[in-house]
């Protein structure tokens, strides 16, 4: 699992995303917003894809080394459930490219095409565009042009 956060423009200020990537598969698994960027936004992101994955003990979570996913809370989550603690090294982007390619191709083939009137409005729209097409219809060029559902449904 790969996580980090970006932000979004809208006419009522910073939205903050924070996501969380399969990265076998390329699929979120786990995403939340805030107008704040805080620990809880990291953490909310992180519970909902152990709810979706349901992880055995092992499993690598890799993150930056921002202070929400530095935070005891955060921290204590993965231990609790046995995942073990990746982060990148100071400065380093390319350790997360993953996360990070995920959050331009949100932004290059939805966010900067649309304008948000409030956080509320993008939160929606981020949720359809995430649940609705990215996950389910987007092709990937390197899950050979095939969707991350459908790349999980071949593997397993």
């Amino acid at each position: 699992m790969g996580a980090d956060i970006s932000y979004v423009w809208t006419r009522k200020g910073w939205l903050y995303l924070a996501a969380v990537i399969d990265l076998f598969a390329r699929r979120v698994v786990g995403w939340a917003t805030s107008d704040r960027l805080h620990k809880e936004l990291g953490l909310s992101a992180l519970r909902r894809a152990i709810v979706v994955r349901c992880p055995s003990a092992g499993l690598i979570h890799h993150a930056d080394r921002g202070s929400q996913y530095c935070s005891i809370e955060y921290q204590a989550e993965l231990r609790n459930r046995g995942i073990l603690i990746s982060m990148s090294g100071k400065g380093n982007c390319y350790n997360n490219a993953m996360v990070e390619t995920f959050f331009k191709t949100l932004k290059a083939e939805f966010v900067w095409r649309t304008v948000f009137q409030t956080r509320a409005e993008a939160t929606t729209a981020i949720g359809r565009y995430i649940d609705g097409f990215y996950n389910p219809l987007r092709r990937h060029s390197a899950l050979t042009f095939i969707s991350t559902l459908q790349f999980e449904r071949q593997a397993a």
